[in-house]
């Protein structure tokens, strides 16, 4: 799998609100599929499993059988190289440029 077909695994997985939802959960701790039905009751346990799948199949996730348990752990790696591709360039170019405005302005503000 190429590089850009992760990414798009990544982003479809984060592009819905109870798979971030469940993220967050997992972020905490990890927990069983059980556990993140009790906290998230709108939904069926047949529901959080699709989204526990969509982000297992994203990386995002991964899932250990403890007997009859399924425990879920988050894996933060691929968010973090979302953050190092995308996040942490554009964010230093806006800052970047934010200075050099801050700057012009402050030089504008100095002459009468």
């Amino acid at each position: 799998m190429s590089n850009d077909d992760a990414y798009d695994l990544i982003f479809k997985a984060l592009g819905h609100r109870v798979r971030r939802r469940i993220l967050d959960l997992l972020k905490a701790e990890s927990r069983t599929t059980g556990m993140l039905c009790d906290l998230i009751p709108e939904i069926d346990r047949c529901t959080v499993m699709q989204h526990l799948r969509v982000l297992e199949e994203a990386g995002l996730v991964v899932a250990e059988k403890r007997g009859r348990e399924r425990w879920n752990h988050l894996d933060a790696l691929p968010v973090h190289a979302i953050h190092e591709r995308w996040i942490g360039p554009y964010a230093a170019y806006a800052a970047a440029m934010l200075s050099k405005l801050k700057h012009r302005v402050d030089a504008r503000g100095a002459t009468p």
